[in-house]
């Protein structure tokens, strides 16, 4: 791989990873907005709440995306990996076949 082609994923990985950190940066911004909004309950009673807050959904969902985003460069990574081995063994069953052909004469 050239050089040019690795500065080229790299500016790439770059570009994905400062969008991912602005989203993040979005979510939590928008937590502290809701965290703010809403009212304290006084400390002498007990409140039993069900189900989940709107910041609590919005933690969920980034972290989901962030889970996302890392799955993907991950399954990318394989198949860059698989296929570099499938080209490297048809290489060296090149060469061996050549090899091979130089002793029988």
């Amino acid at each position: 791989m050239s050089d040019l082609e690795k500065a080229a994923r790299d500016a790439v990985e770059a570009a994905d990873n400062t969008e991912l950190t602005r989203q993040i940066a979005a979510v939590l911004a928008a937590q502290q907005i809701l965290a703010r909004q809403q009212p304290q309950a006084p400390a002498c009673q007990h409140q039993h709440r069900q189900g989940r807050s709107a910041s609590e959904w919005l933690g969920i969902g980034a972290a989901v995306c962030v889970g996302g985003v890392g799955l993907a460069f991950a399954s990318i990574a394989i198949a860059i990996g698989a296929l570099s081995v499938a080209v490297l063994a048809l290489v060296v069953r090149s060469m061996w076949a050549d090899v091979q052909k130089k002793g029988r004469r």
